[in-house]
């Protein structure tokens, strides 16, 4: 069975893509390497091609005989959704609506979807499940959520095996080249400032959390990509043939605790006071997945804990940003 690994020249996707291989998978990585790196996939088989274009895409799927897609291509910035929502809605929405298109005429039967806790919003839950309300609160989030609606229609009628993963806050490298080269997230932001010689910065610290910051649920991109695996061999081996699964490691860190964590691995000033700035609109107090459904149906758990993330990220951040690291300054 071959498997084509859209977006597999990203952070995330390049992980994926080694797992799968590892794991015994004949891969083919399909990215237009408008935000992928080609040295993430060296020594893949890689075709340059854009999800929209589905004439290029009917004929990779025939020439490698593809039979299962698992799909991370898209925009997923969430401040960029929400000032170019048509952006989002046509790279995020209409690229799968072409994709899922291609793969039904040329008899595609398993479809790994990766999706977001993007689509539960603001939950106000301790615990997320999968029977969550689904209100997403900016546009990457809903495009998430409107694409686990396609791949669902188009399941029931055509019987395609489809397994959507809801993943949490990723972090970590496999390797020091797989590294997050996006100034996006909270541990790359972090970097970010540190190595300008700055305090962390930290969205508003009245939250009712225990130490007033927000609380979310880090899972290493090795064990995001694990999960990817464990979903496309149970739809190969027909072991699963609909799934939607958090992935997650089912615990609560704070910013504080990261910045915390971040501070140690990093030889930063232990005592380091972060810079508290206002509330980002839209941010909730606490997300935090049950991952009991992906244990259950996928045998999947997360096996990497927060300070294994940090220490890989950092290693991956030196190697990529090799100028010299500056410790800021306390309060």
């Amino acid at each position: 069975m071959t498997w084509l690994v859209t977006g597999g020249a990203g952070y995330i996707g390049s992980h994926v893509v080694e797992a799968m291989a590892a794991s015994g998978h004949d891969v083919v990585v399909l990215d237009d390497l408008s935000t992928g790196v080609v040295q993430r996939v060296a020594g893949r088989s890689l075709e340059q091609v854009a999800v929209h274009d589905e004439i290029a895409l009917a004929e990779v799927l025939d020439r490698h005989g593809v039979t299962g897609i698992v799909h991370l291509a898209g925009k997923k910035q969430v401040a960029e959704s929400v000032a170019r929502p048509l952006y989002y809605y046509d790279e995020n929405v209409e690229g799968l609506r072409r994709l899922l298109s291609a793969a039904t005429a040329h008899g595609v039967e398993s479809f790994v979807f990766s999706s977001s806790a993007a689509v539960y919003g603001a939950p106000d839950v301790d615990l997320v499940t999968e029977d969550t309300d689904c209100r997403p609160v900016n546009p990457y989030g809903q495009t998430k959520l409107i694409g686990e609606w396609l791949v669902d229609d188009l399941a029931r009628t055509t019987g395609l095996r489809v397994a959507k993963l809801r993943y949490f806050n990723v972090a970590g490298a496999g390797r020091p080249e797989l590294a997050d080269t996006v100034v996006a997230n909270l541990v790359t932001q972090v970097f970010d400032r540190l190595e300008q010689g700055l305090r962390p910065r930290v969205f508003g610290d009245d939250y009712t959390t225990p130490d007033g910051t927000c609380i979310r649920d880090y899972v290493h991109v090795a064990d995001i990509a694990a999960a990817h695996v464990a979903a496309a061999t149970a739809l190969s081996t027909g072991s699963v043939t609909d799934v939607t699964a958090n992935i997650g490691r089912g615990e609560g860190v704070s910013v504080h605790e990261m910045c915390e964590v971040i501070a140690q691995v990093t030889g930063a000033s232990p005592h380091l006071t972060p810079e508290v700035v206002d509330r980002r609109p839209g941010d909730p107090a606490r997300v935090v997945a049950s991952a009991s459904r992906a244990a259950e149906l996928l045998g999947w758990r997360a096996e990497r804990d927060v300070e294994e993330m940090v220490r890989s990220a950092w290693t991956g951040w030196r190697r990529l940003h090799d100028g010299p690291f500056h410790q800021p300054q306390a309060a």
